[in-house]
């Protein structure tokens, strides 16, 4: 029997825990032993075997050696050497990491170990982090340090946030220096062709690549006619937005600004807002706290005429998959990956911050009506983004490497 050991920041809790969720799942299916590690504090019940890497208190002290010396990644060293020995015990033919930033790993620890062994390494890229000397996405300060060298950060007060120092210098050199020495045994899936061309470009541009979407559920996300709750009981021309959180960069700041350009005919909806943001949101604004309910968010999306994704940075947001799946068109800001999602029958790419254009494909979709374009947008998610297909691309990629 063979082994996969994945490497996440959460297990089966949002996007990317679900999704290395969803490949153990397929991997055990076909015979393989599945292992999940994970930080303590993104963990659901989970169908693999299970291993939390840090304690919560650990996790805390490296959290805090983050935000005062700008040293993420740098603490839970007795964490990961304990992760080693299990690591050494489990004997994977296959490592596959996803987030390792989250104050729960050592990477320069964690390399050095897997720099002695001969296990192939895939690593999916969800983010920017493994390239940059501090953030995870780079597009919103329009920086390019990361092309030459990082230094002097100009988004410290951004995830993973420093207070007091900029240690982007060495944070680069250390990535740099770890992660090229298991360069020969390290196969990189970026998850968007967006984020791809910017590795082409990093200090990891001579690893093997190859790019593969991610995959939702589309029996779980696909179009439903339930109505329990008021506001969906309504004639209004309804606009969603779903987020983890909410700010500046996910594009809070022009749904408010949406919302005075719209008439009283249409409604906005919210998902992921916190309850201070909840109580300050104008009329014609719902606002929902975030929901792991599934089935709640396939209502939504079914019963929204058009998802609204006005993202500053983003990779290849699983919304917009999730949104095609309940048949619920699509526009979405020229950010990263995202417009990799939309095709012309299914949705509008609009540049950042044009309302103009905005209020344009919003009333197209009003005019057209959504059936117009439910089953085109249905047929595109389960064509391109059923997770079986998505995810069985890994298991192909495992066996592919283990024959070399």
């Amino acid at each position: 029997m063979k082994t996969l050991l994945q490497l996440n920041v959460a297990s089966n809790f949002g996007s990317t825990g679900r999704i290395a969720e969803n490949i153990g799942i397929l991997a055990q299916q076909q015979g393989w032993d599945c292992y999940i590690a994970h930080s303590p504090r993104y963990a659901n019940p989970t169908q693999l075997k299970d291993i939390c890497t840090e304690t919560s208190w650990g996790e805390k002290i490296h959290a805090l050696k983050s935000f005062i010396w700008d040293e993420h990644g740098l603490g839970s060293k007795h964490a990961t050497l304990k992760l080693i020995d299990k690591i050494k015990s489990i004997s994977p033919d296959i490592i596959h990491l996803h987030n390792i930033h989250g104050y729960y790993l050592n990477y320069p620890i964690l390399f050095d170990f897997l720099s002695t062994i001969h296990t192939p390494i895939v690593w999916t890229l969800h983010d920017c982090w493994c390239i940059t000397g501090h953030c995870v996405h780079f597009d919103f300060a329009h920086c390019e340090k990361w092309m030459t060298h990082c230094e002097k950060c100009p988004q410290l007060r951004t995830y993973p946030i420093s207070f007091f120092r900029d240690n982007s210098y060495n944070n680069f050199e250390l990535k740099k220096k770890f992660f090229l020495q298991v360069q020969k045994r390290l196969h990189l899936v970026p998850v968007s062709n967006w984020l791809g061309q910017f590795i082409a470009k990093s200090f990891l541009k001579d690893c093997s690549m190859t790019q593969i979407y991610n995959g939702i559920d589309i029996n779980t996300f696909a179009p439903t006619d339930n109505k329990q709750k008021d506001y969906l009981k309504t004639n209004k021309f309804r606009i969603l937005g779903v987020a983890n959180k909410w700010d500046k960069r996910k594009g809070f700041a022009d749904f408010m600004q949406l919302r005075k350009l719209l008439s009283a005919d249409y409604e906005i909806i919210m998902v992921g807002l916190s309850k201070k943001q909840i109580e300050q949101l104008p009329d014609g604004i719902v606002g929902i706290e975030r929901t792991d309910g599934i089935s709640e968010l396939a209502e939504l999306y079914s019963m929204a005429d058009v998802f609204f994704n006005p993202t500053w940075e983003d990779n290849f947001p699983t919304t917009n998959l999730e949104s095609l799946a309940c048949g619920t068109p699509v526009i979405t800001y020229r950010t990263g990956g995202s417009p990799e999602a939309i095709s012309e029958d299914t949705g509008f790419v609009v540049e950042q911050g044009d309302f103009s254009n905005v209020l344009s494909a919003i009333e197209t979709i009003q005019t057209n009506k959504k059936i117009f374009y439910q089953s085109k947008c249905r047929e595109r998610a389960v064509t391109h983004y059923d997770k079986n297909i998505s995810y069985q691309k890994y298991i192909d990629l495992y066996n592919q490497i283990l024959m070399k």
